[in-house]
């Protein structure tokens, strides 16, 4: 059953990665990114990483992606036009592509930690919940801060940027 939810949500991630490229309208790019980021954050529940699932899910999907269609709405942004590509982008992506699959196939081959079990954590033992929470509000809290307050300029920006002139 793990499997099968491992394949679903594989193909979930990448049909919805592809979508991003694929798709004309900025819009239904960032639907399709934002299902991509669900499909990766259900990966990594199933590996028991929890908090970065969530994070992947409250963070990513919703915040960040609530931020970019914000931004493409105020930019009314026109669907791009369908562009025409020479053999040389195309023959370039393809072999890209085929040495990407080589090496992470060398890569998975070698890879010998992937079949060990982990050890449970030691009772008493700090979660990686808390300890990334004591770690963002203590030792990090400024670069968190600066981060907030970057996003929030980013987005004034592109109101002022976006507001049509009145004559």
């Amino acid at each position: 059953m793990l499997d099968l939810l491992f394949y679903i949500f594989a193909t979930l991630s990448v049909v919805g990665a592809l979508g991003v490229i694929v798709n004309k309208n900025p819009v239904t790019s960032a639907f399709s990114l934002i299902a991509a980021f669900i499909g990766l954050a259900a990966l990594f529940i199933q590996l028991d990483a929890y908090l970065v699932g969530i994070i992947q899910i409250l963070v990513y999907g919703g915040a960040v992606m609530v931020l970019f269609l914000f931004i493409i709405m105020l930019m009314d942004l026109p669907s791009e036009e369908r562009r025409k590509f020479g053999w040389g982008p195309v023959a370039g992506g393809i072999l890209l592509g085929c040495v990407f699959v080589v090496q992470l196939v060398r890569v998975l081959a070698d890879y010998s930690a992937g079949s060990r079990v982990m050890q449970d954590l030691p009772v008493g033992a700090a979660s990686d919940v808390e300890q990334i929470g004591k770690l963002m509000f203590t030792q990090y809290y400024f670069p968190v801060q600066v981060v907030g307050v970057l996003l929030l300029v980013a987005t004034i920006g592109v109101v002022v940027l976006s507001k049509k002139e009145l004559d």
